[in-house]
């Protein structure tokens, strides 16, 4: 028979001190150790605040939700591993400090009362860090006594699949102090100063330094502060389902949590009632390595990914149409829809983090098209709607012929979005968008039907010469993309953003000189330069460490030298930078005028004109 849920109210060291056969455990699907010292801060700053208010109150932080396993050997950290991870820090920062103020107040007939506080406040934490018992912890610090008890088996054990420096707690904890803890604590690898270090450690390190900074009495109150006189609510559940739905419905603000956190849990418990827990938990870990790929090229994360897969599920079982063929765009929330809505994906964990591994595989190979990397710089939404078409193939069968057509009536649809009044939510945009998801997912529509739709929605819609004169004015950025992507297109140039990029004005739009290039440009007035040297003709891409050289220089400079230590044109990989070198390198004092940019702005017009109509 289950037993019910148990809840009580616990002193901080209460809730720490485990039984000998007990550990805490951090189950598979958690996050990783993610607090960093922003957290600490404000931590350190809430006991320091409660310890100085002299307050006779118990100070609380809130609820730990545990699952008990194992015949209540194992507690898994459903809610609360941050929490408990980092008061283990802060106690084992705490241990090192009072050892140092032993030593220096045992000698001290003045201090004794301190002295014997402070041995008391080093039992106990002993006590919770290693188990030990109090007739084993010497009065003062034996290193050699001292550094067997810190090796032994520490309270928590982390399985996190998302974690990827899970001994790095044990490290810090089995050190006897500061420098050997600091010695051992993992390095990683490229980065610097404190960036190396990982969050265990940066937080041991903040803790331990504004310990520090307290004197012998205050270093004994605030020990005791923590382990007497704050409180957390623990309630143990013998049910990992029964813990997540606490999990989730005392957490419903979402402030602490992330739907992918939820949906984890759901998945990984789906697992281990399937005694498949193994299986998903490698399946997760691959699905992490892939998120972590697409993150640093800031193409997705989980929780994007998530949602990818829920407009496609919904699309697959047509919940967004009708049986009359109404298009309903109301989207739930992602935690809502897989925890309550439709529970059948999380039904199968296994099928689920297959897909989504497929997903994530897909975007990496497609992220690297030029025109993929186009469409990227339009709005977010646009990636909803590929993922659907997306799973029409698998990773090794995809192709940039076979995603072009459907990349490119997406850049349409969504370059007309830059340059209209009505936002995405309209009709003309959302609603479309979801009734063609339909088509998207179903193998059987061909793509020149899916094309032809956006034909016919775009021609219907829109005037080819408004948006015409809408780019004439348009004095945005996104679209600067969009006309370098196209006129290397058409001038069968290759094209690709790379990694630092800045959009670049031909004609500077500041710095000293502007009074001189305005007059140089023929324009008399500051309303018309500023109107001028914001339109579409005088942007255009530029390496970053190219723009970042030749600054405000004038246009000859730019186009057709290069500087004593620094660059210009003639070194840029960009389409339309090489064209203007190839143009104006060899012309005596070339000159780029209010004409010029007039000129330059009407046959990007016409270019991007073209391309949304379809011509």
């Amino acid at each position: 028979m289950a037993k019910n849920i148990e809840p009580k109210l616990k002193k901080i060291g209460d809730y720490l001190k485990l039984e000998d056969d007990t550990v805490f455990t951090i189950p598979e699907y958690q996050r990783a150790y993610s607090w960093g010292i922003e957290n600490c801060d404000k931590l350190w700053q809430d006991i320091n605040d409660f310890v100085e208010s002299e307050s006779k109150d118990r100070y609380f932080f809130g609820t730990i939700i545990i699952n008990c396993q194992d015949n209540d050997t194992k507690y898994g950290l459903i809610d609360g591993q941050q929490r408990t991870t980092t008061f283990l820090l802060l106690l084992k920062a705490l241990l090192v400090r009072i050892n140092i103020a032993i030593e220096r107040t045992a000698s001290d007939e003045e201090s004794a009362g301190l002295c014997r506080g402070l041995q008391e406040r080093r039992r106990k934490i002993m006590g919770i860090l290693y188990k030990a018992e109090t007739e084993d912890i010497s009065d003062k610090p034996d290193t050699a006594k001292d550094a067997e008890i810190c090796r032994r088996e520490i309270v928590l054990e982390n399985y996190s699949i998302n974690e990827r420096y899970k001994t790095e707690l044990a490290t810090i904890l089995q050190a006897t102090d500061y420098t050997s803890a600091e010695a051992r604590s993992l390095k990683i690898k490229y980065k610097q100063k404190d960036n190396r270090y990982t969050n265990f450690f940066k937080n041991f390190k903040f803790f331990y330094g504004r310990i520090s900074e307290l004197s012998d009495s205050q270093l004994n109150s605030i020990a005791k502060a923590i382990t007497d006189n704050c409180e957390v609510i623990e309630i143990k559940s013998w049910d990992v389902n029964q813990a997540i739905n606490m999990f989730n419905s005392l957490n419903s603000d979402g402030l602490p949590l992330y739907d992918s956190d939820i949906i984890s849990a759901k998945l990984y418990a789906e697992a281990e009632k399937r005694e498949k827990e193994k299986e998903f938990a490698d399946l997760w870990k691959q699905l992490n390595n892939c998120i972590d790929e697409l993150e640093s090229i800031r193409v997705a994360d989980i929780n994007s990914i998530l949602m990818q897969y829920m407009y496609y599920v919904r699309t697959v079982n047509k919940e967004t149409i009708s049986e009359t063929g109404a298009i309903n765009v109301t989207t739930p929330g992602l935690r809502r829809y897989f925890t309550e809505i439709n529970k059948k994906p999380v039904a199968d964990p296994i099928g689920m983090c297959s897909d989504m591994i497929k997903l994530a595989k897909i975007w990496k190979k497609v992220s690297e098209y030029s025109q993929m990397k186009t469409l990227l710089k339009f709005n977010e939404n646009t990636k909803l709607f590929l993922a659907s078409y997306f799973f029409r193939f698998n990773e090794e069968d995809i192709t940039e012929e076979a995603v072009e057509p459907v990349l490119t009536s997406l850049l349409r649809l969504f370059s007309l979005l830059e340059l209209v009044d009505v936002g995405y939510s309209s009709k003309y945009f959302k609603t479309f968008l979801f009734g063609e998801e339909v088509k998207f997912v179903n193998t059987n529509t061909t793509v020149d039907e899916i094309t032809s739709d956006f034909n016919e929605h775009i021609r219907s819609n829109w005037d080819k010469e408004a948006i015409r004169a809408a780019l004439h004015d348009y004095d945005g950025n996104m679209l600067v993309y969009l006309n370098e992507y196209l006129f290397a297109k058409k001038k069968d140039m290759s094209f690709a953003l790379g990694a630092k990029y800045d959009i670049e004005h031909i004609m500077p739009y500041s710095g000293n000189n502007l009074q001189e290039i305005r007059k140089d440009a023929g324009i008399d007035s500051e309303e018309e330069f500023y109107g001028t040297v914001n339109k579409l003709g005088n942007k255009i891409l530029l390496e970053e460490k190219i723009n970042r050289s030749i600054g405000n220089e004038w246009f000859r400079t730019k186009v057709s030298t290069k500087l004593e230590n620094k660059t210009g044109y003639i070194d840029s990989e960009y389409p339309i930078a090489r064209a203007l070198v190839d143009q104006y390198q060899n012309s005596n004092k070339p000159y780029w005028k209010k004409d010029d940019i007039i000129s330059a702005t009407e046959k990007a017009s016409n270019r991007i004109v073209e391309f949304i109509f379809g011509e």
